[in-house]
């Protein structure tokens, strides 16, 4: 027997039996605020008129799949939920539907002189604005809806705009305490990994709350607790990261470990220059620092600044020329809040440690601050505060990132 909280009981009882064009849930990680969709989606699209589309938008299409059509097929099995198309086309509970990313404002061309009678969106927060204006004007037909779902993010979000609009919206708050079925003890250590952060009050609170001052304040407030003299006797590998200096910029180079398992995650080394290097000169700190720490360690990856493939190009050379055994590439460069997201939560995890010689990590971790924006979340990056160390640090551990933390 499948059982429902009372706030999806909630929702369910005010968007399906109650009717409401803008149904949107949003809240804590967690907290049970997309699993009700799993059993509305279905009701929806059996029930959709067949004079107009049914289109699913996510962020992009890898979110889409992983965080409804998965768990839909986990449900339902895969004959009732299909497998996109190169278009998009997805056969779901005998309809023909429409899967669509919303990041880029590019998208909005795939909406155009389409009506639409029901949408599901997850994750709004992160869609183009021009994107779910699109949707307003498509979502034309009669009986037309729309669910969705979002963390909160800066109180003066566009989407937090929306929901504090006249349209006829049912809105629902989830806190990861709304959800019953958790792991108490999960809850309990969720919450002590976003303590002292901008996350706690949006992921577990459920809150609309801005990002402001200090960003890993569990750090900067007890830096004692991570930097230590020494580095763990379990490095199974390492990688490393390379920032290229520019305009009011650094270049830096992080040499990063990982302990068997990835129980914990070390900076064991760095390199920082704030001089302007040539192409040779940089070639060469570049390899010096490589064959020094290959003496004490095992690296296979150094990952490098995506933006300037010419320089990477000339390290490459370098280093084959002097027989170095890494895997030279571009960094993945994610959005920089989730590799903020990342370590904030490693902070709270205790995982990530700084071995005490790597002072610009250290002092970069410690300064770095929000941008003073009403509208969004945004490091600063002025050239107040040491941003290249941060980002040559991310670039050395993007490819764990969901390895480590789900």
């Amino acid at each position: 027997m499948i059982d429902f909280s009372p706030k999806q009981k909630i929702v369910w009882q005010n968007t399906v039996k109650s009717f409401h064009r803008w149904n949107i849930s949003y809240g804590a990680t967690r907290s049970g605020k997309t699993y009700i969709d799993y059993f509305k989606i279905p009701y929806r699209i059996r029930s959709a008129s067949k004079d107009g589309l049914i289109v699913l938008i996510g962020n992009t299409a890898g979110t889409i799949e992983r965080n409804i059509l998965d768990p839909l097929r986990g449900i339902w099995s895969d004959a009732l939920v299909g497998y996109p198309s190169n278009s998009g086309k997805i056969r779901l509970f005998g309809r023909d539907c429409y899967c669509l990313g919303a990041e880029k404002s590019s998208q909005v061309s795939k909406l155009q002189g389409s009506g639409i009678v029901y949408c599901y969106g997850d994750e709004i927060t992160t869609w183009s604005r021009d994107v779910f204006e699109m949707l307003k004007s498509r979502l034309d037909k009669k009986g037309a809806c729309f669910d969705g779902t979002c963390n909160p993010d800066n109180p003066n979000h566009w989407v937090n705009k929306f929901l504090n609009s006249k349209a006829d919206i049912f809105q629902m708050q989830f806190t990861i305490d709304d959800n019953p079925f958790l792991d108490p003890v999960f809850v309990s250590s969720l919450k002590k990994e976003y303590s002292g952060t901008v996350y706690y009050d949006r992921y577990i609170s459920g809150l609309w709350r801005a990002a402001e001052g200090i960003i890993y304040r569990i750090f900067a407030d007890n830096p004692s607790d991570f930097i230590i003299n020494q580095p763990p006797p379990d490095i199974t590998f390492c990688t490393a990261g390379l920032d290229f200096g520019g305009n009011r910029s650094a270049h830096a180079l992080n040499l990063t470990g990982f302990t068997k398992g990835l129980k914990q995650i070390v900076t064991l080394d760095e390199w920082y220059s704030p001089q302007p290097l040539d192409p040779l000169m940089l070639e060469k700190a570049v390899c010096d620092f490589l064959e020094r720490n290959l003496k004490l360690y095992r690296i296979t990856d150094l990952y490098c600044d995506s933006a300037e493939q010419v320089l990477i190009r000339g390290i490459k050379t370098a280093a084959a020329s002097r027989k170095i055994p890494v895997n030279i590439h571009n960094a993945k460069k994610g959005h920089v809040n989730e590799r903020i997201r990342f370590y904030s939560r490693l902070f709270g995890l205790k995982k990530y440690f700084i071995l005490s010689h790597c002072v610009n990590t250290i002092n970069a971790f410690s300064e770095a601050v929000w941008e003073d924006s009403v509208c969004t979340d945004k490091r600063l990056d002025n050239g107040s505060c040491n941003i290249d160390s941060l980002d040559a640090q991310e670039y050395s551990t993007e490819f764990i990132m969901n390895s480590v933390i789900v």
